[in-house]
């Protein structure tokens, strides 16, 4: 059931982006899939480190003022542990849309750490890497 539910909040993530077929992307969801005091990383292109907000914020308006359209995230591969309240998660994602009216797309590595709450898993951390 464990993997099940990890399944669930990680497609939930991914899907958070999605403003295909001229729907609003639920970027917000991102508030409630990760812990407030989670940590979110980039390590390339270049290395930043974000608060939930630092994150949340600019991607709601990149998704939402018609620079980034048909735009959608999806997982292609993932291996999931889970050992007890813990689970880590290291899979592969790629992404597609139309930015500043030309197409655009990409793939990457993401890894998330999640922790079972009272209220269900939840990411605690995230890091994602950009493949050039």
């Amino acid at each position: 059931m464990s993997k099940t539910e990890i399944d669930v909040v990680t497609a939930e993530f991914y899907g958070a982006f999605d403003n295909r077929g001229g729907r609003t992307a639920d970027v917000a969801r991102i508030r409630r899939l990760v812990l407030p005091q989670g940590v979110i990383v980039c390590t390339a292109p270049t290395f930043t480190a974000y608060s939930v907000e630092e994150f949340v914020t600019p991607r709601e308006r990149l998704l939402a003022d018609g620079r980034l359209v048909e735009f959608s995230e999806w997982e292609t591969s993932e291996e999931t542990r889970v050992e007890g309240d813990l689970a880590s998660r290291f899979g592969t994602y790629r992404k597609s849309g139309v930015f500043d009216g030309k197409p655009y797309e990409g793939t990457g590595t993401k890894t998330l750490q999640f922790v079972r709450t009272p209220d269900g898993w939840r990411i605690a951390a995230l890091s994602w890497y950009d493949h050039p």
